[in-house]
């Protein structure tokens, strides 16, 4: 078969038109240092800050520490089989998680890949990790309360929407506790959860995520887990991954409640990576930016106004003190970073104030703009009669003559501090929580043993629920506790007082 000159050069030219001049040039480096979950690589001259790199094996890491003649990264996976003399590539990306509605009721790791046996997570949608924060005009002002169905929170400490609140205090003291119950209590109030569990024993972790399917919270929560056997590079990026799952509700107008526990544990896992990376030590061996760490995480909180969808990531970080040392370097970080504290304290966990808030050192930055009208008529005056109730437990001790006035507001302060104990896993909904802190602010219930004030509570809202509903209607559809309304209680706490039993 014979070709004319003609045809070949009529081919040559169809194909010159067709090719296309698409150079793939990839930017590589050699691993000149490798182990404690750091490899310091020679070239990749156009590597940027945060970039993944990826090494043989499919396994990546996070550049941070950009030098001179070498680039050192964090690995996000085994290091075992990575050795000195590999070539790694440039990917030109940072770290990507998955976000949307295929995560809610999953347990993932720091990268967001199921760790709970229920296959993989289709999701459609990836967004970096690394985010900048909403700004000052894209903001609204904190004004409606996130209920944690906690009597002490909600009365004297309200929570909004949008708002930082910190909860600090010694282990066991009931941090967490605290930060399942407010789980637990957004059923049904349109808040999608997200736990970021930072450091953890894997145990705790499951007993945790068993609770909150006991009490159907999976439905809504998504928990995020790097456990105290990862790397601290996974415990690092795990609070940025769960930050970012919840922008991605947030941007679409829902309201997010965001949980870090603990960032005591996430600054160690940082500080570790910094040593590693030999970076210059400063206070306590942190790195100088561990104040950047946690400001950078916990701004991205806001309350978003109408124009940007009005959505809300609403985040409860927690920190662990030793001794009760909220002087310490990253507690006061923390503490200057969020919108108020709630402070438990030790002392009182033992004397069985369960949950153990010490009034005196708690506060909420938002106030009483984050409280419907009810509650803050009825939770005006709590703190004030705790405060005068503590100075004054603490001058009786010395069992000198107490005048009338005295030993009242010591009594009243006695019974508040009943009312304000409650069980772990039994939050109270807004309208109870208005009518029993009412009869006890009004000192209704001067006249009840402080050991019978329990079962008055319990047995006083069967009673409203029998026998007059519309208070508790009133409440919930108003947000107020109108003059009818308060008539009607005031009814309803003297016709109970004469059927209650004291036995």
């Amino acid at each position: 078969m014979s070709f004319k000159s003609s045809d070949i050069s009529l081919l040559i030219k169809e194909q010159i038109k067709k090719y296309e001049k698409n150079i793939g040039l990839v930017d590589t480096g050699t691993v000149i240092r490798v182990g404690d979950g750091i490899a310091q690589i020679e070239g990749l001259d156009a590597c940027m800050a945060g970039e993944l790199i990826e090494f043989p094996g499919g396994i990546y890491g996070m550049a941070l520490n950009l030098e001179l003649e070498s680039v050192s990264c964090v690995l996000l996976g085994d290091d075992r089989n990575i050795k000195e003399g590999d070539t790694v590539k440039k990917t030109g990306r940072i770290v990507e998680v998955p976000v949307g509605e295929e995560l809610i009721g999953r347990v993932v790791n720091s990268l967001g890949q199921p760790i709970d046996g229920k296959g993989d997570i289709n999701a459609r949608k990836f967004r970096p990790i690394e985010n900048a924060a909403p700004g000052i005009n894209d903001r609204k002002s904190v004004h409606e309360p996130l209920q944690t169905g906690i009597k002490a929170i909600d009365s004297m400490f309200p929570i909004g929407r949008g708002q930082r609140e910190l909860i600090i205090g010694d282990r066991q003291t009931g941090k967490t506790a605290i930060a399942i119950d407010t789980i637990i209590n957004q059923k049904k109030q349109d808040v999608i959860c997200i736990y970021v569990a930072i450091g953890q024993k894997r145990s705790t972790v499951a007993q945790l995520v068993e609770v909150l399917k006991q009490h159907e919270a999976m439905d809504y929560t998504i928990v995020v887990s790097s456990t105290a056997s990862e790397s601290p590079a996974l415990q690092y990026i795990a609070p940025y991954a769960g930050v970012t799952m919840a922008e991605e509700f947030m941007y679409k107008g829902k309201d997010v409640l965001i949980i870090y526990d603990d960032l005591s544990k996430h600054a160690v896992a940082y500080r570790t990576l910094s040593l590693l990376l030999r970076r210059a030590p400063g206070r306590e061996a942190y790195p100088g930016d561990v104040f950047y760490l946690h400001s950078r995480l916990l701004e991205r909180a806001a309350k978003l106004n109408e124009e940007h969808g009005g959505g809300s990531i609403t985040a409860l970080p927690i920190i662990e003190t030793l001794d009760g040392d909220i002087s310490a370097y990253i507690p006061t970080n923390v503490i200057s970073i969020t919108d108020g504290q709630i402070f438990l304290e030790t002392d009182l966990f033992f004397e069985g104030q369960r949950p153990a808030i010490n009034t005196g050192l708690s506060v909420s930055r938002v106030g009483s703009s984050a409280q419907i009208k009810a509650m803050k008529k009825v939770a005006g005056r709590l703190k004030l009669d705790l405060a005068q109730y503590r100075e004054l437990a603490a001058f009786a001790q010395f069992g000198s003559e107490l005048d009338k006035d005295t030993r009242e507001r010591l009594d009243q302060g006695e019974r508040i501090m009943e009312i304000l104990k409650q069980p772990q896993y039994s939050t109270m909904n807004v309208e109870y929580q208005v009518i029993i802190l009412y009869a006890v602010i009004n000192k209704y219930l001067l006249d009840i043993p402080v050991n019978m004030v329990r079962k008055f509570e319990k047995e006083f809202i069967k009673f409203v629920e029998g026998n007059f509903p519309d208070i508790l209607f009133s409440i919930r559809e108003t947000k107020d506790l109108t003059e009818g309304t308060e008539e009607k209680l005031v009814l309803a706490i003297k016709e109970f007082k004469k059927l209650f039993s004291f036995t």
